[in-house]
């Protein structure tokens, strides 16, 4: 043993939530007892996007891939027992922070805690919804108000508490580059920054103040090298932003403060247990940087690209963080870094990439106006377009998956369906019927009343917090509070970026994409079509389109004629658009767990139409047993992560469309 002063651990959180508020409760407090040092809480997809779980919206995706939180009640149960003014909470919400934030004040103070005193996080980084999340509800404008607004409160009445986490994690799930990842977060910064200060609620002495509260979320990859330097490239241009554009002179408030979970872009379904290794290589590109480690760092799990992850799964990734942290010497050194040319060459080279693209954002009104014109997203779609090519091509090597692929019987994978977690079919009948006695002993006069307040403030100038937090008091609904502001403010459709993406994957003769070309052309012409017409289509809540975009964009350069309309699509709209359309082909992308329920109900709406012989094929995270159940279903396809190969799965989709239409099979190569 040596001398030296250990520094402290990051704060170590496991993102979790499942089922119910009372389930995900026990399941917190016996993430505590393993060692884990904050709350990382995973809300499922309607109350992300302001929907209670008996909206039409919600069916098939209530306590899916989180805990549902629809009231007063869902909050007091899921943190009962948990003492909220020692704990430090990270809540991964954005469209409704507002609302998740009210109901844990109102909790906390319940429990007799001091909101001075609470420490914790709501995600609220808007603009990476409309690039790749998808749970956005509002447009780019309000959506600016409810942040602005809640980081004026925070400050003067939670002065702890990270009332926003400006977050780069998704951007790079969507295929950001490490300059893209750094310029659209910092520029999603100043957006936000420039709001408080032009909002006039803030005095100019507390400026300080907010800079300092700002906190980041960002994604490590694979290319250890190349995200540590990101890391530090990011601090030192939040260092330049925070002193030349806002004044602040105090170091402690322009200090780049930011969490981490590392990447599931990359995470396979083949060979998953590599997973382990790209996990921890990912959290040493955060952590063995003194000068740009992470305050707080969660890990995904091995399993995660083969569904919802189980209790041992996420004690697993903890105890990671738990063996650097406590038998490394990682945190007994200063930065091992300092001084390396290769680290500051790279880190240079970033940073002015970097500003100059943020000076390109700038140049087109900022932020808010690149996402409003699309220029985002399509660079999104276009770079992640280009990732998947290089996949496909072999110049990017996976292991496991386009190198390497033999191996030998995996016995965690020995029993797939018990290798992930479950949610019961029966939960969301459960938690309706909860939340239905909720509404009818409550007194309805105070929501009634809380609630047209709240649209008087959003209507008008004034703060919407504290309308708010009544409506937390006053026992309203997620539902009822989103509502409210979707009629003052109405609904987003973010741009989907599709139809304006390059080529990525060249058709030269003899390419694979040409092949399949020709089957695209010669079945239209067999059908006496002008173009084959796929329609993508993405029931209910999940966001995550990255995979419908690239099936969307790849088809587009095979010849079909794609039909895509972007996410949040009840399975009556998305039949009502393949009628219309006289679509050859349904394709459905869902990663939230909902196929079980949505995709039948899209085939059993395709048959009351007399469309029964439109093939409908689905895409995500989906287990083996269900890939089966759907296609005894009449499913004609099932595609899930270790179908890496776009251009195949669109030559499977040209088989199945000649299948339904009774043409014989094209002896074409695809």
């Amino acid at each position: 043993m040596t001398g030296r002063q250990k520094d402290r651990p990051w704060l170590m959180r496991t993102y979790a939530g499942h089922s119910t508020a009372e389930a995900s409760n026990e399941l917190y407090r016996r993430n505590l007892a393993k060692g884990q040092t904050g709350l990382s809480v995973a809300f499922d997809l309607p109350t992300q996007t302001g929907y209670d779980p008996d909206h039409i919206l919600a069916r098939g995706e209530v306590g899916r891939v989180g805990v549902p939180v629809s009231h007063l009640g869902d909050m007091r149960r899921l943190f009962q027992d948990i003492p909220l003014e020692q704990m430090n909470t990270s809540m991964t919400i954005n469209a409704t922070a507002m609302w998740l934030l009210a109901l844990y004040q109102v909790v906390a103070e319940e429990q007799g805690a001091d909101p001075t005193k609470l420490q914790g996080t709501t995600q609220n980084d808007i603009v990476k919804e409309y690039l790749s999340r998808g749970t956005h509800v509002f447009p780019p404008g309000p959506s600016l108000r409810l942040t602005t607004d809640m980081i004026t409160y925070t400050v003067n009445r939670i002065p702890k508490w990270n009332p926003i986490n400006i977050c780069s994690y998704h951007l790079q799930e969507a295929g950001a580059t490490p300059v893209q990842e750094i310029a659209y977060a910092m520029s999603t910064a100043i957006a936000v920054l420039d709001a408080v200060r032009d909002s006039g609620q803030v005095p100019e002495e507390k400026f300080g103040d907010v800079v300092a509260r700002i906190s980041f979320f960002v994604n490590a990859g694979v290319r250890f090298i190349e995200e540590m330097c990101k890391m530090r490239a990011f601090g030192r241009i939040w260092d330049r932003v925070t002193r030349e554009r806002y004044s602040i002179e105090n170091p402690k408030q322009r200090r780049f403060r930011y969490g981490v979970q590392v990447n599931s872009l990359g995470l396979t379904e083949a060979q998953p247990e590599n997973n382990v290794q790209r996990i921890v290589l990912e959290m040493l590109a955060v952590t063995l940087s003194k000068d740009a480690r992470a305050r707080a760092v969660q890990l995904p799990a091995w399993n995660e690209a083969l569904g919802l992850p189980r209790p041992w799964d996420q004690q697993w990734s903890l105890r990671i963080q738990q063996v650097l942290a406590h038998e490394s010497d990682l945190l007994e050194y200063e930065d091992i870094f300092a001084g390396s040319h290769v680290v500051e060459a790279k880190v240079d080279e970033l940073v002015a990439e970097s500003l100059a693209e943020i000076d390109r954002i700038e140049r087109m009104g900022g932020a808010m106006a690149a996402v409003e014109s699309g220029y985002l997203k399509s660079e999104l779609v276009s770079s992640h377009a280009a990732r998947r090519a290089r996949i496909e091509g072999g110049e990017e090597r996976i292991v496991g998956v386009n190198i390497y692929e033999t191996t030998e019987p995996n016995p965690l994978t020995a029993d797939l369906d018990g290798a992930i977690m479950t949610v019961d079919p029966a939960n969301e009948a459960r938690v309706v019927a909860a939340l239905h006695d909720w509404r009818d002993n409550r007194d309805e006069a105070r929501a009634t009343e809380a609630l047209a307040a709240l649209k008087k403030a959003a209507a008008g100038t004034e703060n919407m917090m504290e309308a708010t937090v009544e409506c937390a008091r006053a026992g309203v609904t997620t539902g009822e509070w989103s509502w409210a502001l979707r009629d003052v403010f109405g609904e987003f459709r973010a741009p989907t970026g599709v139809s304006s993406a390059p080529v990525a994957v060249t058709a030269e003769a003899g390419t694979p994409l040409a092949l399949v070309r020709e089957k695209v052309a010669r079945t239209a012409a067999d059908l006496g079509a002008g173009r084959l017409r796929l329609l993508v289509g993405k029931p209910g809540l999940d966001g995550h389109s990255n995979g419908a975009e690239q099936i969307a964009v790849r088809a587009r350069d095979a010849g079909f004629e794609v039909v895509y309309q972007g996410i949040r699509l009840t399975p009556e709209q998305i039949v009502s658009a393949a009628l219309a359309e006289d679509v050859h082909c349904v394709g459905l992308s869902i990663l939230s767990g909902s196929h079980a329920e949505l995709v039948p109900d899209v085939l059993t709406r395709l048959r009351e139409a007399g469309a029964a012989d439109i093939p409908v094929i689905a895409g995500g995270i989906i287990p083996p047993a269900d890939a089966s159940a759907l296609i005894g279903a009449g499913v004609a396809a099932v595609f899930t992560p270790k179908d890496f190969g776009i251009t195949e799965i669109i030559g499977r989709i040209v088989d199945e469309i000649r299948k339904a239409n009774k043409l014989d099979p094209l002896e074409v190569p695809a």
